[in-house]
């Protein structure tokens, strides 16, 4: 994952629209995978849309530094499908 905030932002900027999987830790030895697509970027957050058959709820927002911190991690998958070709 890049080093960076701005880095962070770029990359998802180009994965505007792409579906992907938030893998998000919910605390002491538990994960929680939400299916979504990445809809908007802001300067501090960025949104996804969750899958409605999966969640209760529209969309979730993260801050870049979830990512940055590996509090969160994103699975698109475009590149999981490019990993297994």
């Amino acid at each position: 994952m890049p080093t960076s905030i701005i880095t962070i932002k770029h990359k998802l900027d180009s994965h505007l629209g792409d579906a992907l999987t938030v893998v998000a830790q919910a605390g002491r030895k538990k994960v929680t995978k939400r299916r979504g697509i990445l809809r908007e970027t802001f300067p501090a957050v960025f949104v996804v849309d969750l899958d409605q058959h999966q969640n209760n709820f529209k969309h979730v927002s993260y801050s870049y530094t979830d990512l940055l911190t590996k509090n969160i991690a994103l699975e698109f998958d475009d590149e999981a499908e490019e990993a297994e070709a």
